[in-house]
C-alpha cells in the first residue's frame, strides 16, 4: 500500500510517498480501508519534532482518519466489517490501510460523507471539550474566537451558536471573517496581521471590547497565541475564562495582574491528553457532538482537498494559515 512517510525532521517538503507493507489486524485490533484524512495544526509539529509526541522514524502523519473496516482482528466485538468509522491514532493516518485498537473506532452515520467525519472529530473535538468542559459555556454569554476561521476556530464558532452564546469572529482578514460569519457568528471583526507594537495591540483591544460589548468577553477561545493574546485579555468581563488553545503566532506572554484585577481564569486545552484520561467522557462527547449534527446544528466545512499524493501540499496549506475550515486528504 502507499503511504505518506516522515524520515527526516522537517517541513512537508520533506515527506515521500513510497510503498509499504499493508497492515495485518492483531487481536483487538481492526484494518481500516482509508477514505479520507483530516489535516490538523499537530500535522504541521509533527513532523519537525516540535509536538508533544515525538514518533520513531519513518512514520506516517495524518491524526484523523475516516473509512470502512477491511478486516476484523481476533476477539474484536461490536465492529464488522464493512462498517464506516472514524479513528483518531494522532498520527499513521497518511496512508491507505490502518490497523488501530477496535474500541477506539466510532462510527458514523451513512448520512455523513467520509470528507465530512475526517473534518469531525479533532477540530469540534477540542472546542467541545475546551467549550463545555474547559470553560464551561453558558447560554447569554459572550464567546469571543481568535482565528475563527480555522478548523477548531470555526467549529467553535458553530458550537458556540449551538450552545447559545453570543459569538465575536476575530480573524486575519475580510473573507475569513465573512466565512466565520457563514458559520454563524454574530459580529466579526478583521485584525492585523504579523506582529504588533503595543500601540496596535492596545487598539486592538479597544477593536475587541467594541465588538465584544460593555461588559467584554465571558470566554476567548485563542487558537492563535502571539501577539493577540494580551489585547483579547484586557477585553474580557469579570470572571471571564481564557482558553489557549494554539499558538501558530507564537507563545504569548500574559500579563498576570490583569488576571487577578479582572478575576479571569486562564485555562489550557490539551484535548488530545484529556481523551486518553477520561475516554467514557470524551465517548460522551463524540455521541453529543453525533447529535448535534444529525440535528442540523453543526455540520463540518470542508474548505479544500488533496490526494495522497499531495498531502505535503494539503499540511503546507494549513501552515500558511490560508486555510477555511476544514483540509482533508482524500484517497
Amino acid at each position: 500500500m502507499r503511504a505518506v512517510l516522515s524520515k527526516t525532521a522537517g517541513g512537508p517538503e520533506t515527506l515521500v510517498v513510497e510503498d509499504v507493507l499493508d497492515p495485518t489486524p492483531k487481536a483487538g485490533e481492526v484494518v481500516i480501508e482509508v477514505k479520507a484524512v483530516g489535516i490538523n495544526y499537530p500535522d504541521t509539529l509533527i513532523i519537525e519534532d516540535k509536538y508533544q509526541f515525538r514518533p520513531e522514524r519513518p512514520f506516517s502523519p495524518g491524526a484523523e482518519v475516516a473509512g470502512v473496516v477491511e478486516a476484523v482482528g481476533e476477539g474484536v466485538k461490536g465492529v464488522r466489517k464493512g462498517d464506516r468509522v472514524i479513528a483518531v491514532p494522532g498520527w499513521g493516518g497518511l496512508v491507505e490501510r490502518l490497523a488501530v485498537r477496535a474500541e477506539t473506532v466510532i462510527p458514523i452515520p451513512d448520512a455523513m460523507s467520509f470528507e465530512e467525519a475526517a473534518a469531525l472529530v479533532m477540530t469540534y473535538g477540542t472546542s467541545y471539550y475546551a467549550l463545555k468542559d474547559r470553560a464551561q459555556l453558558k447560554a447569554g454569554e459572550t464567546l469571543l474566537v481568535l482565528g475563527a476561521a480555522g478548523g477548531v476556530g470555526a467549529a467553535a464558532v458553530e458550537l458556540g451558536k449551538a450552545m447559545g452564546a453570543r459569538v465575536v469572529a476575530a480573524a486575519s482578514t475580510n473573507d475569513k471573517v465573512q466565512f466565520a460569519l457563514e458559520m454563524g457568528a454574530d459580529n466579526g471583526l478583521i485584525y492585523p496581521s504579523g506582529p504588533m507594537d503595543k500601540a496596535a495591540q492596545k487598539e486592538l483591544s479597544g477593536e475587541f471590547k467594541l465588538a465584544t460589548g460593555r461588559d467584554g468577553a465571558d470566554v476567548v477561545y485563542d487558537a492563535v497565541g502571539g501577539d493577540y493574546a494580551d489585547p483579547a485579555l484586557r477585553a474580557m468581563d469579570w470572571n471571564g475564562r481564557y482558553l489557549v488553545v494554539g499558538f501558530p503566532a507564537g507563545i504569548p506572554s500574559l500579563p498576570l495582574n490583569l488576571t487577578l484585577l479582572k478575576s479571569v481564569s486562564v485555562i489550557g486545552v490539551f484535548w488530545g491528553a484529556a481523551v486518553m484520561r477520561d475516554p467514557k467522557a470524551h465517548a460522551a462527547n463524540m455521541a453529543e457532538l453525533m447529535q448535534m449534527y444529525a440535528d442540523g446544528k453543526i455540520k463540518p466545512r470542508v474548505s479544500k482537498t488533496f490526494p495522497l499524493e499531495k498531502a505535503g501540499e494539503a499540511i503546507q496549506a494549513l501552515g500558511d494559515r490560508q486555510a477555511m475550515g476544514k483540509v482533508v486528504v482524500t484517497i
